[in-house]
């Protein structure tokens, strides 16, 4: 096409601006599709801060870019995740400033659940994985309650149940009713701010919570997060009686324990009167028994000990002994005389051999000892003596003292030391 062409072209068409264009747009996608429903699966999803969902619904052909604003998304009872199958409601729209469309979602329905079960399964994945469920941390409930508290609808028939189980069972227990709505808005957070404070009522050591059999959504209160987490942390413990015994909740899953029924949660909290009694009868019974079977056997013992020889005779033990103490006594006399007997002839004998080695006896024959005084040495040879020694001669009786004047050998006395040993 030559440039006449292109200008004859032109001239006939009016000339529009870009938001003149997008305006005219805008028009004719939100005209055509003021609500629709579409199917797809969750892409790029994305939370903002200020509580708006942002996402791409795709399929195998194509894609469209979508916001859930922060007042419809509260209301969402599960939540959003890449790959979740859902069918999403709501008007298309263009947004000018940047020339997109997107679609403005009004309710999101997930495909092949509905929307309170899938809610159902992900808020028990989530708790599961967190240990509320976990058996280890459930407490045992107490066997004889002075005060249960009653955390349900004062109107409804799970009240009526559960009061005329417990009077019926065990009428010494207080019950204390703390009234919460049991479905609609709002009815899960009064729920849980009354299991909050529960435990400020004095003397309360249980709680029931619960209501009667409905729909999901009537018992939907019990499923919430804020319920299950109330439970969790109240300081009592919990039994859970959400329903029929068909119906389960998040609720009985944390509680430390679930009743079936509000009737049976009646049973769980407190014991039957006349097993109690019957029980005590029998403990009776066994402690009479055994307490007249401890008589039996003290009284048995009593008279056995009393038939010993030692309480029947009891001096006949005191005079055995005083006559082997008597015979002891003799037989230490005997023993001691014996003994001092052997010890005079041993020293007698002893005596005789010292004094025959007595110096005093060989010199009472006529024999003297001569020494030195100085240093009291014996002289047992002339040898040892020299002209001017002092020397000292004992006698058996007495002594003399004398200086040598001459000493001479034992030669020139006519005999030899060997004719001395031998004359010996």
């Amino acid at each position: 096409m030559d440039s006449q062409m292109m200008d004859s072209a032109t001239s006939s068409l009016p000339v529009l601006s870009v938001a003149a264009v997008t305006r005219q747009i805008k028009d004719c996608v939100e005209g055509n599709f003021p609500h629709v429903c579409v199917r797809g699966e969750i892409s790029n999803f994305t939370r903002a801060g200020s509580g708006h969902l942002y996402l791409t619904l795709k399929d195998e052909h194509a894609q469209l870019r979508a916001v859930m604003w922060r007042s419809k998304a509260a209301r969402l009872r599960f939540d959003l995740h890449d790959g979740l199958a859902v069918l999403a409601v709501g008007a298309v729209e263009l947004y000018a400033a940047r020339g997109t469309y997107q679609l403005m979602i009004e309710e999101l329905i997930p495909e092949g659940l509905g929307a309170l079960e899938l809610a159902f399964r992900q808020l028990q994945q989530k708790l599961a994985a967190e240990g509320l469920f976990d058996p280890a941390r459930k407490r045992p409930l107490p066997r004889f309650p002075r005060r249960i508290a009653l955390v349900t609808s004062p109107t409804g028939a799970a009240v009526r149940d559960l009061l005329q189980v417990i009077t019926r069972r065990w009428p010494a227990a207080d019950v204390v009713i703390v009234p919460v709505p049991v479905q609609g808005d709002g009815a899960a957070a009064k729920i849980a701010a009354a299991l909050g404070m529960v435990h400020r009522i004095p003397h309360v050591e249980v709680v029931v919570t619960g209501r009667g059999g409905g729909s999901l959504e009537d018992l939907w209160a019990f499923n919430e997060e804020i319920v299950a987490r109330a439970i969790h942390a109240c300081r009592v413990p919990v039994v859970s009686a959400v329903g029929h015994e068909i119906d389960v909740s998040i609720a009985d899953l944390v509680a430390d324990r679930r009743a079936l029924t509000p009737s049976e949660a009646g049973e769980l909290v407190v014991p039957q009167r006349q097993e109690v009694l019957a029980e005590l009868g029998h403990v009776r019974d066994r402690l009479s028994g055994a307490l007249r079977e401890r008589a039996a056997r003290a009284r048995m013992r009593l008279e056995s000990l009393a038939a010993r020889r030692v309480l029947t005779h009891p001096f006949q033990r005191v005079r055995e002994l005083a006559l082997c103490l008597d015979d002891l006594a003799a037989r230490s006399k005997r023993c001691i005389r014996r003994r001092i007997d052997d010890a005079r002839r041993e020293l007698g004998a002893t005596t005789a051999s010292l004094d025959a080695l007595s110096p005093l006896r060989v010199l009472g024959r006529g024999y003297s000892i001569t020494r030195r005084p100085a240093d009291g040495r014996v002289i047992r040879t002339a040898a040892e003596l020299y002209p001017g020694d002092e020397i000292e001669t004992l006698f058996q009786t007495g002594k003399a003292t004398s200086r040598v004047e001459a000493v001479e050998a034992a030669s020139r006395l006519g005999f030899s030391t060997e004719r001395l040993k031998t004359e010996k």
